[in-house]
């Protein structure tokens, strides 16, 4: 244990510079429920960008990738990066123009406007839950950091982290998450690089060569990707859990909701997926790196800091621990405002008040309030549930193959289909995920990877079959807003405001 050395004031120091940077964001606020969950849909390029990758570059890509690589090869844990990366990629090319161009305020909202209640209100509860165990895995992440580095118990250590993190979201939403990923992620991203060219320069004292000779040749051949023997099937698995279901992410897609225009936010989703691809090898190769210099550890996930602490030098491994701290918490932030967002928002807003009680909606003021007061609660479950399991990088793949399975067909058909409607949406939401916990007991552990890749297809299959179906009674629509919200449920009228839809038809 480091105690507080060096190493535990600059982290010290690195939370606190968080916490402060956060908290005065809350200025940007200018109570508006729509400046706090969206920055008032007004971020530039570099934002959009840096934010999209703080979000993709977190505690399970980096220290959650070395952990799996360390134990299972390279693939085990590059699919982390890849897949994501892909996924911004996939979001630029097809989705973020035109789900900016809607001026939504949460993910949900498109499966209200397209299919109505009861479409919204199961997304919003899977991709809750998604979101609380990726926050989950992010909070794992700093707990492993700073119990290392401090020299405290688990439990504290965690807690540290997940208060700083809410007491910024808490303060400043979106533009808490906006001004703190700046240097939280050109740090995480030079420190990894600035670690993998200490060991492949040789600057270590052992040959690099040396390094990778010492790893099992399954670690860093092919087969990780072709062999089921080697987890070919898990590793695929999470490739397309990442780089499909990451695409109904509510993260990633706040961030394209807040880009300034359609053209800022499909730039801003490529320049995220070239920040994340930037550190597949760095990330993933430190797990190679510690089979050598760590190679009975204990627990996987401690060999990062282990790592930082003894093998490199001190402005090296400060910055990593720094590093993978601030894409935690950077992570975490953008997690839990999601979250209580679309709690606030869509559960209790939409279907609790106004579908289930019949009563007013809520104001502007009292919407801003009450997504603030969420992000406790929702705080405490991703906090017990890391402390429970702490899984950082399994954590990362486990929460968006939830909405893989069932979220993902829906909202792109409903995007791309005219034919889309609601019965669909339902049938897919429903099926895609209740098949995906069915074949968690059912799937042998040899063929584990295919209970990932079996119900996203079956989905959007049956999304087709039963749209087809029941085309008379439920006609698709021509453009991609079936159901518009009632005026009383525009948050000050800005919901639509400028959104031009396929149809043609502009909303003032």
């Amino acid at each position: 244990m480091a105690g507080l050395d060096g190493y535990g004031i600059a982290v010290i120091a690195f939370l606190a510079a968080s916490l402060v940077i956060g908290t005065l964001t809350s200025k940007l606020v200018k109570r508006s429920s729509k400046r706090y969950m969206v920055a008032g849909k007004s971020l530039p390029l570099f934002f959009v960008g840096t934010m999209l990758a703080a979000q993709a570059i977190d505690g399970n890509s980096s220290l959650g990738n070395a952990s799996l690589v360390y134990q299972f090869g390279f693939w085990a844990g590059a699919a982390i990066p890849i897949g994501l990366g892909i996924c911004l990629i996939l979001t630029g090319a097809f989705y973020g123009k035109k789900l900016n161009r809607m001026s939504m305020l949460t993910l949900p909202d498109f499966y209200y406007r397209r299919f109505g209640n009861g479409a919204e209100g199961i997304s919003g509860i899977l991709m809750m839950i998604s979101f609380i165990v990726l926050v989950a895995g992010n909070f794992a992440a700093s707990g492993f950091i700073l119990s290392t580095v401090l020299g405290i118990d688990f439990l504290w250590a965690m807690l540290i982290a997940a208060i700083i993190v809410l007491i910024y979201t808490y303060a400043g939403g979106l533009f808490s998450s906006a001004y703190t990923d700046i240097f939280q992620i050109y740090l995480a991203i030079g420190a990894f690089w600035a670690a993998f060219i200490f060991f492949a320069a040789g600057l270590s004292g052992v040959d690099f060569g040396t390094i990778l000779g010492n790893a099992p040749p399954e670690y860093l051949d092919l087969s990780g990707l072709f062999d089921i023997g080697n987890g070919a099937l898990i590793n695929w698995a999470g490739i397309l859990a990442l780089a499909l279901g990451d695409i109904v992410a509510l993260d990633f897609m706040e961030r394209v909701f807040a880009a300034k225009d359609p053209k800022t936010a499909q730039r801003g989703a490529f320049m995220g997926a070239g920040l994340t691809l930037s550190t597949v090898v760095p990330t993933s190769m430190i797990g190679i790196i510690a089979l050598f210099f760590i190679p009975n550890a204990e627990d996987p996930f401690t060999i990062f800091p282990e790592l930082a602490i003894n093998h490199v030098p001190f402005a090296i491994g400060a910055a990593m621990l720094m590093g993978v701290l601030g894409a935690s918490m950077s992570t975490a932030n953008g997690g839990l405002l999601a979250i209580s967002s679309v709690m606030s928002r869509n559960i209790v807003q939409r279907d609790i008040l106004k579908r289930i009680l019949k009563r007013p909606g809520l104001d502007d003021k009292r919407l801003l309030m009450t997504t603030r007061i969420f992000t406790i609660p929702m705080m405490v479950a991703a906090f017990v549930l890391a402390y429970l399991i702490p899984q950082p990088g399994v954590y990362l793949i486990l929460a968006f193959d939830i909405v893989f399975a069932g979220a993902w067909a829906p909202l792109t058909l409903g995007l791309f289909w005219k034919k889309a409607n609601m019965p669909a949406a339902l049938a897919s939401l429903i099926v895609g995920s209740g098949l995906r916990l069915a074949l968690y007991f059912i799937i042998p552990v040899e063929y584990a990877g295919l209970d990932t890749m079996i119900p996203p297809v079956v989905s959007f299959v049956l999304f087709i079959v039963v749209a087809l179906a029941t085309q008379k009674k439920y006609p698709g629509r021509p453009g991609i807003i079936a159901y518009v919200p009632p005026e009383e449920d525009i948050v000050r009228g800005e919901d639509l405001k400028g959104y031009v839809d396929p149809s043609g038809t502009k909303f003032q």
